[in-house]
């Protein structure tokens, strides 16, 4: 992999508040664990396509390359996305809302989804109901492709 211990340097955030929420300087604010979440959006709808988690490196490569790069807790690994799948996702446009908590992708998505279990997006159910306790998920929308066509058994991208 690229040597990126220079790129992956980002600024501490700065101590006065107004710098931090109304400045020029990338100071992303990862939490205690190195990461912040990163939400893509679909560039041309808005649709909403899926929410990730991104340490330093991630972001730095994202930046560098116009590619989106995550880190997947679960592997505890950088992945690209579509790098399994084909399904990338060309960077449009990053934002960092108000205090740099919080990551968002405006993207191109490539193949027909981004979510590993089949859907164009991640947000595919809503909630139904209107009591917490007996509230439920309905599918919005139909599969656009079959993960295992795509991924084999067992290997989310």
């Amino acid at each position: 992999m690229t040597n990126l211990s220079q790129s992956t340097s980002f600024a501490p955030p700065p101590a006065d508040k107004t710098a931090l929420e109304q400045g020029t300087a990338l100071t992303p604010r990862f939490g205690p664990d190195g990461l912040i979440p990163a939400i893509a959006t679909d560039h041309e709808s808005g649709m909403p396509l899926m929410l990730a988690y991104m340490n330093a490196e991630a972001l730095a490569l994202t930046i560098k390359t116009g590619v989106a790069h995550y880190y997947s807790r679960s592997r505890q690994a950088l992945w690209k996305k579509g790098a399994s799948s084909g399904h990338y996702q060309d960077v449009l446009e990053i934002r960092l809302d108000c205090d740099q908590d919080a990551v968002w992708l405006r993207v191109h998505q490539h193949g027909p989804g981004a979510c590993h279990v089949g859907h164009k997006s991640c947000f595919y159910r809503r909630v139904s109901g209107q009591d917490a306790s007996t509230a439920q998920l309905e599918e919005t929308a139909a599969k656009t492709y079959v993960p295992d066509d795509v991924y084999g058994k067992d290997q989310p991208s």
